[in-house]
């Protein structure tokens, strides 16, 4: 093997990770990388294969990526970091990305993306806020006890999120999810009025697909109907890290389809 073709093969790995969060495919990602390589070892020199330096196949990865006229395609994961760099304007993802997963300071990625060192600066700054922003939750807090719908809510904020309602009865909350279109939902089985949660969940399931984590002393209920489905239960009492945990969990989680396959299969057959 010429040391061209060695001096390439020790990148692969990183241009494969680059091309396919650059693209949203492992298979175009896949694809771009082996034109890429065929222009790097045809003119290895322009290309960077005379030293470690990957910046120069960066770039070409870009170039043939924009000559195509191609469109990033939506995430196949469903992780919401995904969702929300895939929103972001093309310039301030390619930053974000050669900073944040290749490891390239500023500096590094401004030259790769041929972009002014300050401009690159403030692009960054506000491709980060724009995450930050996009992976706040909405969460809708339906629980008929005063004292634990605010020790919730306390904990909800002091995460970041945000909290878009409470409720005490099915009634209410259906109206608070219609209002506020949660993200989230904290749910008690038993509710104000003789309410019950598991009917509230079945009516907002019929709309929505919002990820719901019941926060009960009476979680067996959800067993003995076989509707375990509905989401994860926190027994009360209850910790505060039990919660942040659980709702860390369902907020970075893909979606409901894309975590149960065969659901989303007889969506689509339906």
């Amino acid at each position: 093997m010429n040391p061209h073709a060695q001096q390439l093969l020790k990148h692969l790995p990183f241009l494969r990770r680059y091309a396919r969060a650059l693209t949203g495919s492992s298979d175009r990602g896949d694809d771009l990388v082996s034109r890429a390589a065929a222009s790097a070892l045809a003119d290895p020199e322009a290309n960077g294969l005379e030293e470690a330096d990957r910046r120069p196949l960066y770039q070409l990865i870009n170039r043939l990526f924009d000559e195509e006229g191609a469109q990033p395609s939506p995430p196949e994961s469903g992780h919401a970091m995904e969702a929300a760099l895939h929103l972001l304007p093309e310039v301030e993802r390619r930053l974000f990305l050669l900073v944040s997963l290749e490891e390239m300071s500023t500096v590094e990625a401004a030259e790769t993306l041929a972009v002014p060192l300050a401009e690159a600066r403030e692009l960054m700054a506000d491709a980060q806020e724009a995450l930050r922003e996009a992976l706040i939750a909405s969460i809708m807090i339906v629980e008929d006890d005063a004292i634990i719908a605010f020790d919730l809510a306390e904990t909800v904020r002091d995460m970041g999120h945000k909290v878009c309602g409470t409720a005490t009865t099915m009634e209410a909350a259906l109206a608070t999810a219609r209002s506020c279109e949660p993200t989230l939902a904290l749910m008690d089985l038993r509710l104000a009025h003789g309410d019950s949660g598991i009917t509230t969940a079945l009516n907002l399931r019929r709309s929505s697909e919002l990820p719901i984590i019941f926060v009960t002393a009476f979680g067996d209920e959800l067993a003995r109907q076989g509707l375990e489905h509905l989401g994860p239960v926190i027994r009360k009492p209850f910790t505060r890290e039990q919660i942040e945990r659980a709702i860390t969990q369902a907020v970075f989680a893909p979606s409901r389809e894309a975590r149960i396959p065969a659901l989303a299969a007889l969506q689509r057959s339906a």
